[in-house]
């Protein structure tokens, strides 16, 4: 699990209760508005899907209502140009609709179409120290895996830019990954320190608490044993064809012990892929482990890409429908950008009035 003391100074109340708010949203979804999004920057991958997307889904279904966010002005974070972005924006949008998310029901929506969330950045750095930002766990690691020679400063503000994503649609669920928990702490520490800085003259504050909400594998490993990550090479993509998945995972690196076992601590490659499979067939990892017995590697991966390759079929199958109607896609972001610079614009406002800036 992530280290989150290393962010000290900051809230770090984020207790295992904040984490299931499951039963609490389904008795009033509609009283709940969540925050979530994706970078640009390649083809969505499985840890994607099981740490957030299907969250996304469920939520959406209970009647949450949600803003998703393509952080196109984030690609820039630890690359020099936003290579490709229009194709990866539009393959975003295509894997948000092929597993479930409903353009109706949910404001998808790219960063650059939307300047009064952007304006928010600047009142926010205000808030939050350089030695805070400093020992954000989850930028150490971003820079650590950087392609830049040298670290730029939107990298070093891009939690702050999150919390701005976040707090412009004052949204209070927010799906994400333990290793995201310290960015969430930190739009958690401005909304906190604005609203005692800021309050209406009733009293009222302007922004929620944002909260967590994890999911049952919120962090995949690569087939390379380290964190998925679309930069890094090791990820299984969404939309890749089952040829491609089977190339992948039989990749994956595992260990010389037969007997497959789920061992997350003392075998993590091989639990990776046994908790995968779980995942894909909605079983436990230990009865997946257990069905393989003495199989070793071999048919661990055979069971592993069965598993991935069906169930990822009617997602793949609804993916091609939609990609065969680029202007459908279009049309979603317009309607989306249009929705967002509502809300912004709304908040911004509000802001500045708090602020004394009007």
């Amino acid at each position: 699990m992530t280290n989150t003391a290393a962010t000290a100074g900051l809230d770090s109340d984020l207790a295992p209760d904040d984490l299931d708010l499951d039963e609490g949203v389904r008795a009033d979804p509609a009283a709940h508005r969540m925050l979530t999004g994706d970078r640009p920057t390649g083809p969505l991958h499985l840890g994607h899907y099981f740490g957030s997307l299907r969250n996304r889904v469920h939520l959406q279904r209970l009647g949450v209502e949600m803003f998703v966010v393509i952080a196109d002005y984030q690609v820039i974070t630890d690359r020099d140009i936003a290579d490709r972005l229009a194709e990866h924006t539009e393959n975003l949008v295509l894997d948000y609709l092929a597993t479930g998310l409903d353009p109706d029901r949910a404001t998808i929506f790219t960063h650059s179409s939307v300047p009064a969330l952007n304006q928010l950045l600047l009142p926010f750095l205000s808030l939050v120290s350089v030695a805070e930002l400093s020992r954000n766990p989850t930028v150490k690691d971003e820079i650590a895996h950087s392609s830049q020679a040298a670290v730029n400063g939107l990298m070093f503000t891009y939690p702050v830019h999150q919390a701005a994503d976040i707090l412009f649609c004052k949204a209070d669920l927010v799906p994400v990954g333990k290793d995201q928990l310290p960015h969430l702490e930190v739009a958690r520490t401005i909304a906190r320190r604005f609203n005692e800085r800021y309050p209406h003259a009733d009293g009222s504050t302007v922004f929620p608490h944002p909260r967590a909400l994890l999911s049952a594998a919120p962090l995949l490993l690569g087939t390379d044993g380290g964190k998925m990550s679309k930069s890094r090479g090791n990820s299984v993509p969404i939309s890749a064809d089952p040829d491609t998945t089977a190339r992948l995972i039989k990749g994956a690196r595992t260990d010389t012990d037969r007997r497959i076992g789920y061992d997350p601590a003392g075998r993590p490659e091989v639990s990776n892929l046994v908790l995968l499979a779980a995942l894909c067939q909605d079983r436990t990892p230990e009865e997946v482990a257990e069905e393989i017995g003495d199989g070793g590697a071999a048919a661990l991966k055979r069971t592993v890409t069965e598993a991935v390759n069906e169930h990822l079929r009617p997602i793949r199958a609804r993916r091609a429908e939609l990609a065969a109607d680029r202007g459908h896609l279009h049309r979603v972001l317009r309607a989306g950008a249009e929705r967002a610079n509502a809300v912004a614009d709304a908040t911004l406002t509000e802001v500045r009035s708090v602020m004394g800036s009007l």
